[in-house]
């Protein structure tokens, strides 16, 4: 895994968010820890001034720039998953399909959990076949998740 050369960490709804960047592109983001602050990047600035807009509601849609490190499958869903917009779901098998992978749903949820920049790709949105909320490993989980399905208007089972 590549080391970072910046990174960030403040206070928001969801709890400390982390954010690490490599050469003006962010790399990863971690809800619920907070880390000591290293280098400087204009970018992360900028992630900062996003996230609080989206936080505020006055903002549906990153414009960050990413570098995601990961296998082929995990970045072909972590681009699946970058297509739903802000107040839509879709699901793992929707996501398997759209691979032509009809019977990987397991796997597209071990490639969701690993997301490195949850909220920039947005994971929160993938909900179970039924729409049930599942798993989310950021923050706490899914009391975090619900935060983020409700900011967006998202209705969902429980």
């Amino acid at each position: 895994m590549t080391q970072p050369d910046a990174r960030i960490s403040f206070d928001s709804p969801i709890g400390a968010i982390t954010i690490e960047a490599m050469n003006d592109n962010i790399t990863s983001l971690t809800i619920g820890e907070s880390r000591p602050t290293l280098g400087s990047s204009k970018i992360l600035g900028e992630a900062k001034r996003q996230m609080s807009a989206y936080f505020a509601g006055k903002l549906t849609e990153f414009d960050l720039p990413v570098q995601l490190e990961g296998t082929n499958f995990q970045k072909a869903v972590w681009k699946q998953i970058a297509k739903v917009g802000f107040g839509k779901t879709t699901s793992y098998a929707q996501i398997a399909e759209k691979l032509g992978k009809p019977l990987a749903s397991r796997a597209v949820g071990g490639a969701v959990g690993a997301n490195p920049v949850p909220l920039i790709v947005g994971c929160h949105r993938v909900l179970g076949a039924s729409g049930k909320i599942t798993g989310y490993s950021g923050g706490k989980g899914l009391p975090t998740k619900r935060l983020l399905l409700e900011l967006e208007s998202i209705d969902y089972k429980q």
